[in-house]
This record gives structure tokens, sequence and C-alpha cells, in this order.
């Protein structure tokens, strides 16, 4: 199939009410890089006036970060048929990268510094919880190494061998608690899940979850090609070979924050997709 034949539904986690940092940008990002190579590329919002059938259709899911009282009315909303076919998209290997506050929607729950508990779908085995109004935030730049084993073996092909870094930012008050589930990568700077066990995000299947906003993917545009290369290789069953785009800016860019943060680490391999 040619690259015109070839379509990326991409799936918009509540729009209007899940996009408080930025995070609209992840959208963006995906979007421009699939145009570029020649897809055609629909967005699709799963909000209110989305079905389960929406959900089911969509490629790709990308959530945002939200306030307490947002969250509260997605989740009374992602209920029922729709959060059944979002555990079963994400369980088939749907990728997705989900930042901020949308991670603790799909742990099993979260706890807000006031008000009461918020239940989660349980598609992820962690429990995000703010340790009160007087505590302080987790707020800064944030760099980790990505350390989930299939994700970082793939990055690391798509780096020519480079080891993958994120860079990104953070800016939560809930601290998260994993189990089972694999950790997204090790903090080399910043806080990350709860800046005391030195993780950072989960990675379930194909889903990337992470404090790490601001946004995340124009930092990380090899994280991008990984989303969209996985969802067109799972919706036509067939290698996807995406053809290289010219990220020099969004290197210097990342090469920029390093020196300012003072870390020497090698990050500006172009990825090979």
């Amino acid at each position: 199939m040619t690259n015109q034949q070839l379509e990326l539904n991409i799936g918009w986690l509540y729009p209007r009410l899940m996009s408080t940092y930025g995070d609209r940008g992840n959208v963006i990002v995906i979007e421009r890089r699939s145009l570029w190579r020649g897809f055609n590329v629909n967005i699709i919002p799963l909000d209110q006036n989305a079905t389960d059938t929406d959900i089911r259709g969509v490629d790709v899911i990308v959530g945002g970060g939200a306030q307490d009282r947002q969250q509260e009315i997605v989740m009374r909303d992602l209920q029922g048929a729709k959060a059944e076919a979002m555990r079963e998209k994400l369980e088939n290997g749907t990728p997705g990268v989900f930042t901020c506050g949308s991670p603790q929607l799909l742990g099993h729950y979260y706890e807000p510094g006031l008000g009461q508990r918020i239940e989660g779908l349980g598609i992820l085995d962690l429990v995000s919880v703010h340790p009160g109004e007087n505590t302080r935030r987790c707020i800064g730049n944030l760099v980790i190494e990505v350390t989930a084993s299939r994700l970082a073996k793939e990055l690391k092909e798509m780096l020519d061998g480079a080891t993958p870094y994120l860079i990104g930012f953070e800016n939560h008050g809930g601290r998260t608690r994993l189990g089972k589930v694999e950790a997204l990568g090790k903090v080399v700077y910043g806080l990350g899940n709860n800046g005391e066990d030195g993780t950072e995000g989960a990675f379930y299947q194909n889903a990337i979850a992470t404090y790490s906003h601001g946004p995340l993917l124009p930092k990380n545009p090899f994280v991008a090609d990984w989303l969209i290369k996985t969802a067109l290789q799972l919706k036509y069953q067939q290698e996807i070979s995406l053809s290289p785009l010219d990220d020099t800016l969004a290197m210097q860019g990342r090469e920029a924050m390093l020196k300012r943060l003072n870390l020497s680490l090698s990050t500006t391999v172009a990825a090979k997709v």
C-alpha cells in the first residue's frame, strides 16, 4: 500500500476538559508528522458526545492533563460501554500517550487533596494520591531514561543504538505508586512519579503514561514516530517504514535543555524509522 492509502485515526481524549497544560501539542505533532509523510489523518474527539464505536475506531489515543474537577467529570462520563471499549483498545495494543492527569484515570484511583476518591479504569496497576493542600507540588524540568524493556529496545533501534532519553516538564500534586505495571523510565533529573523511588510513568502493552508534558512529543519526536509506526503496523498488519524528517531544530532544543540542566547525555542521533 502507498502512503496515500494509509489512514491514521487519532483519538483525542476530552479535548476541552483535558488540555490544561498545552498537551494538545501532542495531537498536533502526531498529525503533522503523519501528513508530512503523505498519510491521511483524522482527529476524533473522544468526549461526552463520543460513543464506544468511536473509541473502537481510533488507531492511536492521546490524553492530557486536567484539574481535579474536570477529572471527575471525565470519569463520570467514561463508564459502561465507553470504558469497556477503552480497556479493549489498550489491552489489544492500541498505542497511546497519556500525560499528567490521564494516567491517573487509567489507574485504580486518584485521591485528590480535597474531595472524594476518583475511581479509575483499572487498566494500569497504579494508584495516585495527593498528600494534601499544604504539600509542595512536583514542578520543574524532567529528564528520564526509558527503561521499559520492549519500548527501550524499539526506541534504541530507531535511534541507531543511542539510549532513549525523554525531556519534558512536570507539574503535579499527586504522587503515583506503581504496582506490577512496568515503569516507563528512571528519573535522571526531576521528581517523577512520587519524588522518592526514582520511577517515572508507566508502560503497558503500547500505552505510554507519564507526568512529562509541556507537551512531550515536540521535544521527543522519535516517540511520535514510534506511536505512528506502531499504530499503522497494528492496523494494517504489515511492516511500516517511515520516511525520515528533518528534526534538526528539535535535537538542538534537546541539547540546549540538557546543557541548561548540566547533563551530559548524547541525544542528537536522528531516528531511523
